[in-house]
C-alpha cells in the first residue's frame, strides 16, 4: 500500500460518512502521514473513522465533525488494541512485494534527480547536488533487494529534511513555525507532547518541501 493510496482511502471515508465535499486539511493530511509512518494499517484507520461516524450519527453533538482529528482518539485506541492482538503472530507480507517493476523504479529515481535540480535556492545547493549523485548511483546499481533500496531513499531525504531545517531563512522559518503552531493550537492541548511535536515537524517539513519543490523520495510515494 503506498502513500498516495493510503491517503486516497483514508480522504474518500473521512469525506463519504461527512456526506459533503471537503478537502483535508494540513493538520489531517500530517495525521495521515503520521499514521503511515508509525505502520497503522489502513483498514484499522478506516473502521475507527466508520465507528466515529457511527457514534456521532446516533448522538450527535452541538459541533459537526470538520477534520480527521475528531478521529484521532479512536485511531489510536483501535491501534493500540491491533498490536495487542498481534502480538507473537508471524509478519505476512511486506512493502517491497508492491514495488513495481526495476525499469519502472530506475525512471522514478532518474525523475527525482531531474525534479531535485529545478531547485534554485543556493542555500541548499550543496545538499540536494549532493542527493542528485546519490539518486543517480541508486539508478545505476539498481537491484531487486527494495528494501536497501528504500531505506537509502530516506537516508537521502533525512538528509535534505536536514538541511531546509536548519539553512532555510531564519525568517521565512520563523514565519512558518508560527503558521504551523497557528494552525495546531485549537488541538494542542488534547494532544500528547511526542504527537504534537511529531505533528508539527511534518507539517512544518511539508511547508518547507512545497517552497523548495522538494519531491517525497520514498518508495511509498512511487
Amino acid at each position: 500500500m503506498n502513500y498516495f493510496n493510503y491517503y486516497t482511502e483514508i480522504e474518500e471515508t473521512f469525506i463519504r460518512r461527512r456526506a459533503r465535499n471537503l478537502l483535508l486539511s494540513p493538520i489531517d493530511w500530517a495525521l495521515i502521514e503520521s499514521w503511515q509512518e508509525r505502520g497503522v494499517p489502513l483498514h484499522v484507520v478506516i473502521r475507527a473513522i466508520e465507528q466515529v461516524f457511527d457514534n456521532f450519527d446516533k448522538n450527535p453533538g452541538p459541533r459537526t465533525i470538520k477534520g480527521l482529528m475528531f478521529c484521532r482518539e479512536e485511531v489510536e485506541a483501535q491501534y493500540d488494541e491491533w498490536l495487542k492482538a498481534q502480538a507473537g503472530r508471524p509478519e505476512t507480507g511486506s512493502a517491497a512485494s508492491e514495488i513495481p517493476p526495476p525499469e519502472e523504479v530506475r525512471e522514478h529515481l532518474q525523475g527525482l534527480a531531474a525534479a531535485l535540480r529545478l531547485n534554485g535556492d543556493p542555500a541548499i545547493a550543496e545538499d540536494v547536488a549532493r542527493a542528485c549523485t546519490r539518486l543517480e548511483e541508486l539508478s545505476l546499481t539498481l537491484n531487486e533487494n527494495y528494501e536497501q533500496v528504500d531505506l537509502s531513499l530516506k537516508d537521502i531525504e533525512t538528509m535534505l529534511d536536514e538541511a531546509l531545517l536548519t539553512k532555510t531563512d531564519r525568517a521565512i522559518l520563523t514565519t512558518v513555525e508560527r503558521e504551523v503552531a497557528a494552525q495546531l493550537r485549537p488541538y494542542k492541548s488534547t494532544m500528547p507532547p511526542e504527537s504534537y511535536a511529531s505533528t508539527h515537524r511534518l507539517m512544518l517539513l511539508k511547508r518547507l518541501r512545497e517552497e523548495a519543490n522538494i519531491p517525497r523520495l520514498s518508495f511509498f510515494y512511487l
